[in-house]
């Protein structure tokens, strides 16, 4: 048997229960959805716009409802909490399975947008971040690991059932597979984990000092830190939802941006392994601002430059930024804030991030739609990017994150 890595090896069970709640919000996230998209307009002889409307509609929606319910990860025990996460995104697969009108993809689009985009992913990166702390951002790196391995598997194996066994037996099948598979198994891990912070790592942290979110809330450095968390997948999902357009401009073939995009999956899958650490030694608001560099010159490349070789370079940039944020954007709260209502404090940044995904595509079919190419999209984002990224120099150090230690 491999041995345990030392960095989980205090609670290897809520490690992994992070990492595998992480990866079933997959049946949740546009990434797997979207493969459904032409079965579902076609079944219910949809207008790409209604589609689009009603999607973005549930996940906006669902976004406002995580900033309620993302503190029922502070409040309730862990099993509890991950068999309310997965039920509701087995009712969202069921919902789309036997859905006869098409009224009822608005209930079924928002039990998998929250559930699995939203509350999985939150209850997941909230564990990494809240019983880890010497390792915290090695823990966060591990869980986001969830993310790249269900790009991986869902899609592919959700195409391969779709083109044999039609698209509701897919979702059929994606129900089974949570309610027998990964509940239990996430139950298993959880173990007794209850509604206590007790923290894994070295205990320093004290709950008397732990912000609350209403601390949080009036605290000005929080809002120059917020909008740099969210800013990947706000990027991330306006380009992937738009990438046929960009192609098509661009005289790039979409074998070439199939192609590019196993780029996207590499960046994003090698920069985990580097993010946790980095994270670790210079810490989550430290490196925050510099985990957004490679996107900036991503979208920067995509502006300038229109050669074939364009797409695997900016794409895998693209992928070291959402790897470099993400670790370092899930730890910067428990660092900042302390860990006793990570919960809370942590669902404004998810409900943020969900929101921003919901908009993004809306706000570049606009633009695309008022005649914007891509060099001046590349260059708008860039500069929203560069401009969060500044934002966040300007907050300051609270009381609990510690001074910057380099060892010789």
């Amino acid at each position: 048997m491999p041995a345990i890595p030392s960095f989980i090896r205090s609670n290897p069970k809520l490690a992994f229960f992070a990492l595998l709640a992480v990866a079933a919000s997959g049946f949740g996230q546009t990434f797997f959805i979207a493969i459904f998209g032409g079965a579902l307009r076609e079944e219910f002889n949809l207008s790409n716009s209604w589609y689009g409307a009603s999607y973005s509609g549930a996940t906006l929606l669902s976004a406002f409802v995580l900033l309620s319910a993302g503190t029922l990860v502070d409040r309730w025990p862990l099993r509890r909490v991950a068999t309310l996460g997965v039920l509701m995104l087995c009712g969202g697969c069921l919902v789309l399975a036997f859905a006869q009108s098409a009224w009822m993809l608005l209930p079924g689009f928002f039990l998998l947008r929250f559930a699995g985009q939203g509350f999985m992913t939150h209850m997941g990166m909230t564990t990494a971040g809240r019983y880890f702390t010497a390792n915290r951002g090695r823990v966060i790196a591990l869980a986001a690991l969830g993310f790249p391995i269900a790009e991986a598997l869902l899609p592919t194996g959700g195409s391969l059932m779709i083109d044999t066994n039609g698209w509701r037996s897919v979702w059929v099948i994606a129900a089974a597979v949570l309610f027998t598979a990964v509940l239990p198994a996430l139950i298993w891990l959880a173990g007794d984990t209850g509604n206590r912070t007790t923290e894994s790592g070295d205990g320093s942290d004290q709950e008397s000092s732990d912000y609350t979110r209403s601390q949080v809330l009036r605290d000005r450095g929080f809002y120059c830190l917020l909008p740099a968390a969210p800013m990947t997948p706000f990027v991330v999902t306006a380009i992937l939802f738009h990438q046929t357009a960009i192609a098509d401009e661009r005289g790039w073939s979409m074998a070439v941006l199939a192609g590019a995009f196993g780029s996207y999956a590499a960046g994003h899958l090698l920069a985990l392994f580097f993010a946790g650490g980095l994270v670790d030694r210079f810490g989550a608001q430290r490196s925050l601002p510099l985990a957004l560099c490679p996107m900036i010159a991503a979208l920067a490349l995509l502006a300038l430059c229109h050669s074939t070789w364009v797409p695997y370079l900016y794409l895998a940039l693209i992928g070291i930024a959402q790897a470099g944020t993400g670790t370092a954007g899930s730890a910067l709260w428990p660092e900042r804030y302390g860990s006793t209502h990570l919960g809370a404090i942590r669902s404004v940044s998810q409900a943020s991030m969900v929101f921003s995904t919901a908009a993004s595509p809306l706000l570049l079919g606009f633009l695309l739609d008022r005649g914007w190419d891509v060099q001046a999209l590349g260059l708008l984002l860039a500069g929203l990017i560069l401009a969060a990224s500044l934002l966040t120099l300007l907050a300051p150090m609270t009381t609990k994150q510690k001074p910057l230690t380099v060892t010789a």
